[in-house]
């Protein structure tokens, strides 16, 4: 890895600068952060967000990104620094990752989308640096915690056997009305896709896949009532890591009771001869506000069986609402998002990963246990 401590944010969105925010407080004038974008407003706005929390942007540099492949200036930025950190939509994930390739870069990105993650995957064999997959909230954050509690069961409890985990993340508007019970807290792109398209699981020891939206639950914590149901990616790499392992494993999305009937009623009403996904998002966008109170809510759980066949369970939950960081207001949303991505930078400045690293070849305490994660997941 190149010794100047030089990292490239890839879009200068909510996300990207939350993690230039974290990465320029931590460190200081030991690490220089470039925020690139295809909107030269978005870079400018980037900046004065930052320079309004008293952030020193000395350290903190912009570049316009083209809309496809590279440019001049950018190539130049690539070649010096260490780490690409992709915070653009998830359909961008294999451009920056080959560019990540082509310059010999840690590459680490958020997206839960399935196709670009398998691609990402293909760019990545026989790299010499890593390309961390799917660090975010969920996937990312969900699935290391998943893990240690996973490790801990056996740790903490007198267990023999594990049978199962289970992930649930609900990112929410404090207020809500119906009939949609909802609100958009943060980029709408991809709700549609995650409430449509298949999840992987795992029933029985074997990772499957079943329909998004199959497996409506309720749940109380911290004595509100909640629905989750399946929803695709956020899983991450568990299904293939603990196949054969486990009974029963898999990842829903938690929302306000009521907002999954809407959701299957008005997808009942698009034609069959109409691209689902689409028009899913049509109707959410047309009917859901964007809205800026919002609060993050986090579980999961493992359970096993010591050797008299008493059930044991290891569980944690977060209630994660809005965040000061110095003079910045976070959302809840972005804080959670940003976080994990910003620790595993950091990891990434001193470990020797090589290749695809996916969420189960994390360490999950190492990473609980660093400054980004426990100042947002703070308990």
């Amino acid at each position: 890895m190149n010794e100047t401590r030089q990292i490239v944010i890839a879009g200068a969105g909510g996300i990207g600068r939350a993690v230039a925010l974290m990465l320029a407080d931590h460190y200081g004038d030991g690490l220089r952060v470039f925020i690139g974008d295809q909107n030269p407003r978005a870079c400018e706005s980037a900046l004065q967000w930052l320079r309004s929390g008293q952030v020193n942007t000395e350290q903190v540099k912009t570049f316009s990104m083209p809309a496809a492949g590279s440019n001049e200036e950018m190539d130049s930025i690539l070649r010096s620094s260490s780490i690409v950190l992709d915070c653009l939509p998830g359909t961008q994930a294999p451009r920056i990752a080959r560019l990540a390739r082509q310059f010999n870069l840690h590459y680490v990105n958020l997206t839960e989308y399935v196709k670009e993650t398998e691609e990402v995957i293909r760019i990545a064999q026989g790299a010499d640096t890593a390309f961390v997959l799917q660090t975010g909230l969920a996937p990312g954050f969900i699935d290391i915690l998943a893990h240690r509690l996973y490790l801990d069961l056996f740790r903490e409890y007198p267990v023999e056997k594990a049978d199962k985990i289970v992930m649930r993340v609900g990112a929410l508007p404090l207020n809500c009305r119906d009939p949609h019970f909802y609100g958009f807290t943060w980029s709408p792109v991809g709700v549609a896709t995650e409430y449509l398209e298949d999840c992987v699981v795992i029933r029985n020891y074997q990772k499957t896949l079943v329909p998004a939206l199959s497996s409506r639950e309720r749940l109380i914590i911290d004595g509100i009532h909640f629905e989750a149901d399946l929803t695709s990616g956020g899983a991450a790499d568990l299904p293939d890591f603990f196949k054969g392992k486990l009974a029963e494993l898999d990842y829903k999305t938690l929302r306000f009771p009521g907002h999954y009937d809407w959701v299957k009623i008005s997808a009942s009403t698009i034609p069959q001869n109409r691209n689902k996904i689409d028009e899913l998002q049509r109707i959410m966008l047309e009917n859901i506000p964007m809205v800026e109170e919002d609060f993050v809510l986090i579980y999961s759980s493992a359970q096993g069986r010591d050797a008299n066949n008493t059930l044991w369970l290891n569980e944690r939950s977060y209630w994660i609402n809005q965040i000061n960081w110095g003079e910045l207001k976070l959302k809840a949303i972005q804080a959670t998002t940003a976080a994990p991505m910003a620790e595993i930078a950091r990891m990434l400045l001193t470990e020797n990963w090589k290749g695809p690293v996916f969420q189960s070849q994390i360490d999950p305490y190492r990473f609980m246990e660093g400054p980004f994660v426990t100042r947002v997941y703070a308990k």
